[in-house]
């Protein structure tokens, strides 16, 4: 019987077993699950097994008889995310693609949208939000750490790709998504106290540098170039942590053969460049589709022959790329695209505002003991990691990738906890006020 299924098997029983006294673990499974995704890692009976849809089914059916869940506020988060989504259901309607196509993909992209709330409901405490950044976070280490020594091994000659049937299953999808765990991994190493721990957090650290160049993927060395300058300035020691973190990734590079330069230097010749010809492409594609129909674009699914045919731009220099549809190649096109220019402004409002609560969190949790251990941090690392996201998604379709939104996730959460922990001297001030007792015993908050 091949370890892989059983253990895999085993887990994820043991989850379901102990998910009705702990809901939270609903979220860490179905987090484990479509990350990592590790029953295609598989080779016998657990292989075609539907472990993700009955997590999903126990953890509803948690969700909708337990009282250890939480209700979402109504704040400009959530408000936007939820606008998000009614938008790309109104644009579903007026898809361009061929029957079925649209709503297979809306189909897709609710269901992940719907588990991410219902998980975000479960987590309710500092601890429990902590556990899943690292669950998601490990989830996805988990290749880089495995990619990096498959490229030490193989002097950078190979190229590392990630989990075939998930949205980073490409060699730059890959890339880009670990480009976004690296923020959390440092989180970690700041933010926990065992020193084996520590030093087996900065060797995922290095072999996630490691795994990102040995994809070769020119989007990826973009990305993994931003985030290392954000990374030292969102740190405690600007300065160092920026020269450290560059250093690291001069010996990287210096590391890659000959072979990984060339492809890198393409960068600069995109003219030269069939494949980034071919975007340029789309993306005049897609922008032709979006002015000819700017509030609803193209729906979803773009990328098919009736859009091509109709928008495609003219010229004979784009002959080589006509007769085929392409994907978007960028998060903002395909936004743009199938969405139009209101689910683009839409899209760029959600993020913008993500990131300014993000601002605000940091900022007052380094006032409340409980939280300035670990709360501010991670909302810079977060930041750090949405400017990956926003860098590297500039040449890839992943608009809709869940990793991004449980990073909307994190900081929805902590601002929950952060107010909780703000009105609770509040309500204690209150309940003294009004001649409650002084003598230790514990205090029932009043009800307003």
């Amino acid at each position: 019987m091949p370890i892989r299924d059983v253990a895999v098997t085993l887990l994820v029983g043991l989850g379901l077993l102990y998910l009705f006294k702990h809901p939270a673990i609903g979220a860490y499974l179905w987090a484990w699950l479509s990350v990592m995704t590790p029953q295609t890692m598989t080779y016998g009976f657990a292989r075609g097994y539907p472990f993700a849809q009955l997590v999903a089914v126990a953890t509803l059916a948690v969700w909708a008889f337990t009282a250890k869940k939480q209700k979402l506020p109504l704040n400009i988060i959530t408000g936007l995310w939820l606008a998000l989504f009614v938008w790309m259901s109104v644009t579903s309607l007026f898809s361009k693609a061929p029957d079925g196509w649209a709503s297979e993909r809306w189909i897709f992209v609710m269901k992940i949208q719907l588990m991410l709330f219902v998980s975000l409901m479960l987590v309710r405490t500092g601890t429990e939000l902590r556990t899943l950044v690292c669950v998601v976070t490990m989830s996805l280490a988990y290749f880089g750490i495995k990619g990096g020594i498959f490229t030490l091994q193989g002097g950078g000659g190979g190229r590392v790709w990630g989990p075939g049937s998930s949205l980073l299953g490409g060699n730059n999808e890959l890339a880009v998504g670990l480009v976004m765990i690296v923020p959390f991994l440092y989180w970690m190493r700041e933010t926990l106290d065992n020193k084996w721990v520590k030093r087996g957090l900065l060797a995922a650290m290095v072999l996630c540098v490691f795994s990102i160049l040995g994809s070769q993927s020119r989007g990826g060395l973009l990305a993994l170039l931003t985030v290392s300058l954000f990374l030292g300035a969102k740190s405690a020691y600007p300065v160092r942590m920026t020269a450290g973190i560059l250093a690291l990734v001069a010996v990287a590079i210096a590391f890659m053969p000959s072979t990984w330069n060339q492809r890198m230097d393409t960068i600069t010749e995109y003219t030269e460049d069939n494949s980034a010809m071919s975007r340029l492409y789309t993306w005049r594609t897609l922008t032709n589709a979006a002015l000819a129909r700017p509030l609803v674009g193209a729906g979803f699914r773009a990328d098919n022959m009736t859009v091509f045919n109709t928008y495609a731009p003219e010229g004979t220099e784009w002959d080589a790329f006509r007769g085929r549809p392409l994907v978007a190649h960028s998060i903002y096109f395909q936004m743009l695209g199938e969405h139009g220019f209101v689910g683009l402004a839409l899209y760029f409002a959600f993020w913008g505002t993500v990131w300014r609560q993000a601002t605000r969190i940091a900022r007052r949790a380094t006032a409340i003991p409980d939280l300035a251990s670990w709360m501010p941090l991670l909302m810079r690392m977060t930041q750090v990691s949405l400017l990956g996201f926003a860098a590297g998604g500039a040449f890839l379709s992943l608009a809709y990738l869940d990793l991004t939104f449980y990073f909307a996730g994190y900081v929805l959460l902590a601002g929950m906890l952060l107010a909780k922990a703000q009105a609770a001297p509040v309500a204690s001030t209150a309940f003294a006020t009004a001649g409650g007792a002084v003598d230790g015993s514990q205090p029932v908050l009043l009800q307003r």
